[in-house]
């Protein structure tokens, strides 16, 4: 947290001897977070390769230690807060009850009551933060007026759409600018951290580059914990996002949706102009695409144009993924928290890297990408790819027929049993001939190789006759051609 307050701090141009007395840390300190943070943003800037954007992001958004044991506690805390306000309704209570009384709690009584329950603090802190709990002025809203480039909101909005033929909760991750009037919105499935920030990433590269500060309210993904009544611990995935691309962090006070009217005003428009009319779509990819196209008509008089040429330089997109390492077990397989996925047959046994984005997994083994998945929402679920297993079908092809991976692909289930009943091995050979076309165009070559498979006994000869004279006769009955015994 110092750390980002520093750098803060030394963006807006304040020396290292005035940010060392304001934060009371070692002005050596400072020099050195400083300078290491300016030599990775240029060390970003000049990249040549992934591994040294890499090792720049890390310089970037490492964080550095400090010596806390010299540290003294907090005496306000979550738990003092809580019972200063359970205090206080009681407090309200007595008032209702006895109405015009002389009996009102001072903050001196309160610090024994607090006392009493076995906290340590000062009356002077409880006197302040009493008086704090009683005051009932009103709120004043003040108008701002943003320069361009200069903020941004973002907030989750939840939608309700009927995807595939069910019904579920998605989730709009909304990002708006008060200055420009732009807007931009992405459909997920989930709102965890990882998805937060491939949200950041998404739109830095959509308006290519960076506002200098970005609004939040105290959501999970920006709120650590709370220290006290006003102090929190921000989220360290997201600090290093902001070190990594150079806005500041603005989170609002708790319950003051206002102070992020903005954006709060987009989630709505934006579901209401967009989903209210259409909520079904065939799959999630087709949902997102008429999410695109009606934003483009809900940007149609915004200013983003002119807005770019104010924003911050753009970055090389920061990476989101986290890095696992797993061992495929003896069915080709890695359990990846609560499920499974396949791998190819050959890395049976052998460790593999997962690295882990916010919607599919990518494995790699010894450095090269091996394959990747879509991650499956929901758990103990299996997501199977038949051609990771066609060396091994090919020496056991009787093991196709009532496989786990045949049965995760219906379509080639379907036609194994129309077409290729009882010749699983010409089926697996004709599956790594078009294995690279398209899947409805292999689905196509499929059907057509089936009628040149080899008839290989009696059972299965007689079954291929039965299915010609069956297809001759309904040819014969379509052309009228069919002929009558008298």
């Amino acid at each position: 947290m110092k750390q980002y307050e520093i750098i803060n701090l030394y963006r807006d141009g304040v020396s290292f001897r005035k940010i060392a007395q304001r934060l009371d840390v070692d002005r050596k300190t400072v020099s050195k977070i400083c300078h290491r943070y300016q030599e990775g943003l240029e060390a970003v800037i000049h990249s040549q390769s992934e591994k040294e954007l890499e090792e720049a992001t890390h310089q970037v958004v490492s964080s550095h230690q400090y010596n806390t044991k010299n540290r003294t506690t907090r005496t306000f805390t979550p738990e003092v807060d809580q019972l200063m306000r359970d205090i206080y309704q009681q407090e309200k209570i007595k008032n209702r009850r006895l109405g015009s009384h002389k009996q009102a709690l001072t903050a001196k009584a309160v610090h024994e009551l607090i006392t009493d329950a076995g906290h340590s603090i000062g009356y002077r802190t409880v006197a302040h933060y009493w008086s704090k709990l009683k005051e009932k002025t009103r709120e004043a809203y003040i108008r701002q007026e943003y320069p361009l480039g200069h903020r941004v909101e973002f907030d989750f909005g939840e939608v309700k759409l009927e995807v595939a033929g069910k019904v579920g909760t998605y989730y709009l991750a909304v990002l708006a600018c008060p200055a420009s009037g732009f807007h931009w919105a992405y459909l997920y499935t989930n709102q965890k951290q990882a998805v937060f920030q491939e949200a950041h990433v998404q739109f830095f590269e959509l308006v290519g580059g960076v506002y200098r500060e970005v609004v939040y309210d105290n959501m999970r993904n920006v709120v650590t914990r709370f220290i006290g009544k006003n102090e929190k611990e921000l989220n360290e995935s997201l600090l290093k996002l902001s070190l990594y691309y150079g806005f500041d962090i603005n989170v609002t006070n708790c319950f003051s949706g206002n102070e992020k009217g903005t954006v709060e005003g987009r989630v709505k428009s934006v579901r209401r102009a967009i989903f209210s009319k259409v909520y079904q779509f065939q799959n999630l990819e087709a949902a997102r695409d008429y999410l695109s196209q009606g934003l483009i008509q809900l940007n149609q008089t915004s200013q983003i144009k002119v807005e770019r040429g104010s924003l911050l330089a753009y970055r090389p997109p920061y990476e989101v993924a986290t890095v696992h390492q797993c061992r495929v077990n003896k069915y080709s397989t890695i359990q990846f928290k609560t499920n499974h996925y396949s791998v190819p047959d050959y890395l049976v046994q052998h460790q593999v890297q997962v690295k882990e984005y916010a919607e599919y997994l990518l494995i790699y083994a010894n450095h090269e990408e091996v394959c990747r998945h879509q991650k499956i929402e929901g758990s103990h679920q299996y997501q199977l790819d038949i051609y990771h297993y066609l060396k091994t079908l090919m020496k056991k092809p009787g093991a196709l027929k009532h496989s786990k991976a045949l049965k995760n692909n219906p379509d080639l289930e379907t036609l194994y049993y129309q077409h290729y009943k009882g010749n699983a091995k010409f089926f697996i050979e004709q599956l790594s001939k078009f294995k690279q076309l398209s899947h409805q165009e292999l689905l196509k070559q499929l059907k057509r190789a089936s009628l040149k498979q080899p008839i290989t006994n009696g059972f299965e000869r007689n079954q291929v006759i039965l299915e010609v004279e069956s297809n001759l006769q309904r040819l014969n009955k379509l052309y009228g051609l069919e002929v009558t015994s008298c």
